[in-house]
């Protein structure tokens, strides 16, 4: 191995990533897709099935304001955001996990000048005594665990320049080691910022488009070194973590900025999916800097689709087989090797445009939190969609195309789901009865 690829890993090794060395606990959800940031559960003690009834039996509910951000739970505490009603301000909201108390609340004036103007989009992260949130309008904040207490912000469109996309700012940041990455979509050259994440202070800033998009950047390993990979609306670039330089990048232009799925990376392959234009299969060589195409979608029709043609869920990606949810609510399994769909199903979807539902691995099998409120649990395979049992998690709330929606992801942790609607915060224990 180079010299310069040992230090790369030992850097690697060596940093406090959430998606890797997690100062969390095991059964923590401290940030969006869980303490790896992989959508994956890997509690043990589960139940195999659902317990009986139209509605999940409630741990506690406490009531919460309009939001589509999910919520994350650390050290026994549980954070989200909301928007209360009628009201132009946001909301950092810290629970008692155990009880649903509100233990703290930082609220601060965010005038809404977006689509969908129904609350905050991000999920909280939470890093050892500091828990970090971006509101729709572009306001950051570095609070403390322990009061909500401010320790620095920053507001992207006053210090930046940042031009807003459509439906507000999403993306959950990055945390690396003491570097705290995220989408700013500033100028100049700061589609990408990196901050001191105890102090605020910029460190770098990478990239010249302007348009932010609503992809997080992940961390993947090409190569044998690290690279956060940065999907926004005209390619799916990969820069140093240390110095955010360019490393390579794949044109893929998406039609009204619709990144929105993370990428999915096993080996030296990456995939992604976008609602138009549909599946990207990307493979590096050994060195990790030169990119290939391996397949990709042909249309760019949100209802013509081919592959999967994904609208927020971020589908499940094994290496052989990729699951996700389409355009129009189809559940599909994809040959990874060649992008074939080989089947579709919405027996645990619905059908109508931007129908969603979130998909989380634990063991052998799969939960789905779909948007009518409904958690399930089924195993997927290239054989075909079996399901095991499903319940009512949360009533939807939110009207969208003329149905009642959900589109905030939930969180397992402590063997329980956490889920939200525009109305309440709900914990519901999934542990195995003794």
């Amino acid at each position: 191995m180079s010299t310069r690829a040992s230090t790369w890993c030992a850097w690697l090794a060596s940093v406090t990533f959430l998606g890797l060395v997690s100062t969390a606990c095991a059964d923590d959800w401290p940030q969006w897709g869980g303490p790896r940031r992989d959508l994956v559960w890997r509690e043990t003690g589960i139940v195999e099935t659902l317990p009986a009834g139209p509605k999940l039996p409630r741990v506690w509910s406490t009531p919460i304001g309009n939001g589509y951000a999910g919520p994350a739970v650390a050290d026994g505490r549980v954070y989200v955001m909301d928007r209360p009603e009628k009201s132009e301000t946001e909301r950092v909201l810290c629970l008692d996990a155990a009880t649903g108390k509100v233990l703290w609340t930082h609220q601060y004036e965010a005038r809404y000048k977006v689509d969908y103007p129904a609350g905050p989009r991000m999920t909280p992260v939470i890093v050892d005594d500091l828990v970090y949130t971006i509101g729709t309008m572009g306001h950051m904040f570095c609070l403390r665990v322990a009061d909500g207490s401010v320790v620095w912000k920053k507001q992207f469109v006053e210090e930046y320049d940042t031009k807003l996309p459509i439906w507000g700012m999403v993306a959950t940041p990055l945390v690396l080691g003491d570097r705290l990455i995220t989408l700013v979509g500033g100028v100049p050259n700061a589609l990408v910022v990196c901050f001191d994440r105890k102090t605020g202070r910029e460190l770098w800033r990478s990239l010249e488009d302007t348009e932010v998009g609503y992809c997080p950047p992940v961390l993947c390993e090409f190569g044998g070194r690290p690279q956060v990979i940065v999907w926004h609306p005209k390619a799916v670039t990969a820069i140093e973590p240390e110095t955010g330089k360019e490393i390579w990048s794949v044109p893929f232009p998406v039609r009204f900025g619709l990144c929105i799925p993370q990428p999915r990376q096993v080996g030296n392959r990456l995939f992604l999916t976008a609602f138009y234009n549909g599946p990207l299969m990307i493979e590096l060589d050994d060195a990790g800097t030169t990119p290939r195409i391996v397949w990709k979608g042909k249309s760019s029709s949100e209802i013509r689709t081919d592959g999967l043609h994904s609208i927020m869920s971020t589908p499940i990606f094994n290496g052989t087989h990729i699951y996700g949810v389409c355009s129009y609510g189809q559940l599909r399994c994809l040959d990874a090797q060649t992008g074939e769909r080989l089947w579709e199903t919405r027996e645990p979807t619905g059908e109508g445009r931007w129908w969603n539902a979130f998909l989380v691995a634990q063991g052998d099998r799969v939960f789905l939190a779909n948007e009518q409120g409904e958690l399930i649990i089924a195993r997927l395979s290239p054989e075909g969609y079996q399901e095991i049992s499903r319940s009512l998690l949360v009533e939807p709330t939110r009207e969208v195309q003329g149905r009642m929606t959900i589109w905030s992801q939930p969180a397992f942790a402590q063997q329980s789901v956490f889920a939200r609607n525009d109305k309440e915060l709900v914990r519901v224990s999934l542990k195995t009865a003794r």
